[in-house]
């Protein structure tokens, strides 16, 4: 069985996605950035800045370490698939 990405990316919803840990993080920062800019608060620009790019690194290893489950997964079945064409023969 392979793991088919432009599949799941289709499968997965739009109401999924908006409403994502990744989406509600992004909305968060950008919310407490604008709002530590109008309000000149300093901690809300700061945990602005820190909470934007803590998603996009989040997003980038969460990807990747799912990509290794996959690539895991299809290993174990390979060899299993191969355990059992010998065990036939």
């Amino acid at each position: 069985m392979q793991h088919d990405d432009a599949k799941e990316r289709q499968e997965s919803s739009l109401v999924g996605r908006l409403f994502s840990l990744e989406a509600v993080l992004l909305l968060m920062g950008v919310a407490s950035l604008v709002y530590g800019l109008v309000s000149g608060i300093f901690m809300n620009i700061f945990f602005g800045v820190v909470i934007i790019p803590g998603v996009f690194v989040l997003h980038k290893v969460k990807r990747k370490d799912w990509k290794a489950h996959w690539a895991q997964l299809e290993e174990l079945q390979r060899r299993e698939q191969e355990r059992k064409d010998d065990g036939v023969r």
